[in-house]
């Protein structure tokens, strides 16, 4: 194509960070505007790329390819496939969602001139999120993908730790080291599997000659380029660890409930929704794409990993106090279901899981964004400080019912279908490990409908008797959110017919067919 239309997805939110961050201190509204704008005009860019996708087509559509550093062969080369394509969907159309949330999250604070906040600079960074995010799902050069891998970090930083959630128990001084603590450990955690990665794109550089995704996998395919089976394994652990961090897999999870708790309700889903899924993402594309026997050999421990993840998340999101912390860890159990998926080796655990990192997005920003609004009416995140809600605002009280049915997969919304898909899918290869996770959906049932209950149902609090229904902004973040968790649960076809070309080509790469299921002879 002769217009760089990935480029413009990305440069589009990159510009509009740079405007919106530029807007004068005193005109704070038309800084929130304009990034609105930008969103919406990324949204229309990015149904650009899901429409000129063929589905039947190459793999690697509407690519781009420059030289960039030429000494140490790294390229400026994207293309999308049909995954690809899915998340970019997915990015672009939260982002406007995100910043009509958090309309009012970054005003300044009359009461405390300590903690005032540059409403500007608020959705200038989540914009620059938007575009790292979308131009890593774009990226086939590794090296460009790891830049951009380790960027994203840095606005992340300082939207957790310097926009912070309002609704704290304690005082402002405990809610910014609370804050700050959340931030540094995220960011540590992350540097920590960025820097191992960095060993492995090293590594693999050596070995390869280059860091073209493309070439590498052509190289691979016709022989022209071996590795030894250790040499394999170890770049292989290290690009594995630093997207089980992003993911996040047990046990490198536990910075995820500290973000989400601390970050602002929109920032929460920026990170669950929109951040984490590179990790998952990746595993895809770079770990089963670069090193599919490694990626075979690794298959029984992460499948460990990945109930332990499940099983786990939902117990503790089932005696959580604290509901965006309920939220964080029924994340993890759910992300636990997308490593399954991955890594269970067949076309229907493979299209499961890309499925649900869709469907978990939207499903968990319907669920924390309603939860976001609840919190900023009663300024509290304890479960026990609500009852009764139900009663004096039927439509927040509804719109969360229905979050949390798709968090727990019931069938007609839209995670129903991608979850039965992860457990068919690994079913068939895997038994029991099919079977141990079914456990989750048990435990996601008690955890949502006993937070609805606790909050929503019983006698009225007289703390909450006064919360006001939803508004017309929060209900325009709403309602096309469960509108869509509606469609995608009864009419999948527009992404799965996008992504199955995709995971066939995955499928491929490490030489696995789907097992064939054993009839008994007729007697």
């Amino acid at each position: 194509m002769s217009f760089p239309l990935l480029t413009a997805t990305a440069a589009v939110p990159a510009v509009g960070a740079i405007l919106t961050a530029a807007v004068p201190a005193a005109r704070r509204t038309a800084a929130k505007w304009l990034a609105l704008l930008v969103s919406l005009a990324t949204l229309v860019l990015a149904g650009v790329v899901f429409g000129r996708f063929e589905p039947g087509g190459e793999r690697y559509q509407m690519t781009e390819s420059h030289s960039w550093i030429k000494d140490f062969g790294v390229r400026y080369e994207l293309g999308v496939d049909g995954i690809g394509v899915a998340l970019i969907a997915l990015t672009a159309l939260l982002i406007p969602f995100v910043i009509l949330a958090g309309w009012h999250d970054a005003d300044p604070l009359e009461t405390s001139s300590k903690r005032w906040r540059p409403t500007q600079g608020f959705f200038a960074l989540i914009l620059m999120v938007e575009a790292m995010v979308i131009l890593s799902f774009e990226a086939t050069d590794v090296f460009l993908f790891y830049i951009l891998f380790e960027a994203m970090l840095i606005p992340m930083y300082f939207l957790i730790g310097g926009f912070g959630d309002r609704a704290h128990s304690g005082s402002d001084e405990n809610a910014a080291a609370q804050r700050s603590y959340a931030a540094v450990k995220f960011l540590l955690y992350n540097l920590v599997g960025g820097l191992i990665m960095l060993a492995a794109v090293i590594g693999l550089y050596v070995v390869a000659g280059n860091f073209s995704l493309t070439e590498i996998a052509e190289a691979r395919a016709n022989g022209s380029l071996e590795m030894a089976t250790s040499t394999e394994r170890w770049l292989f652990l290290g690009f594995f660890f630093a997207f089980a961090v992003k993911a996040p897999l047990w046990p490198l999870h536990t910075w995820l409930p500290n973000a989400m708790g601390e970050a602002t309700a929109p920032v929460a889903v920026l990170i669950t929704a929109v951040v984490d899924k590179v990790g998952t993402f990746a595993m895809l594309r770079f770990c089963l794409g670069l090193f599919p026997e490694a990626s075979k050999w690794a298959t029984p421990a992460i499948i460990v990993l990945a109930l332990i993840s499940i099983v786990y998340g939902a117990l503790v999101a089932v005696g959580q106090r604290d509901i965006k912390r309920l939220v964080a860890y029924a994340s993890i159990s759910h992300f636990g279901f997308i490593i399954l998926g991955i890594f269970a080796m067949t076309t229907q655990g493979q299209s499961g899981a890309t499925l649900y990192m869709v469907n978990h997005g939207i499903s968990t920003a319907a669920l924390m964004l309603v939860a976001g609004f609840l919190i900023s009416r009663r300024g509290s995140r304890l479960i026990a400080d609500y009852g009764g809600v139900q009663k004096v605002a039927p439509v927040l009280a509804g719109t969360f019912l229905i979050g949390g049915l798709a968090t727990l997969s019931l069938p007609g919304l839209a995670p129903f279908v991608s979850e039965f898909l992860v457990l068919v899918g690994t079913y068939v290869r895997y038994p029991v490990a099919g079977v141990i996770a079914t456990t989750g959906i048990v435990l996601a049932a008690l955890y949502t409908l006993v937070l609805y209950q606790r909050t929503m149902t019983g006698p009225v609090k007289e703390e909450v008797r006064t919360l006001p229904d939803l508004r017309p902004r929060e209900l325009a973040v709403v309602v096309p959110l469960i509108a869509l968790l509606i469609f995608l649960g009864v009419f999948p076809k527009p992404l799965t017919d996008v992504v199955n070309p995709a995971v066939q080509h995955t499928m491929s790469d490490v030489q696995q067919k789907d097992p064939q299921p054993e009839v008994e002879a007729a007697k």
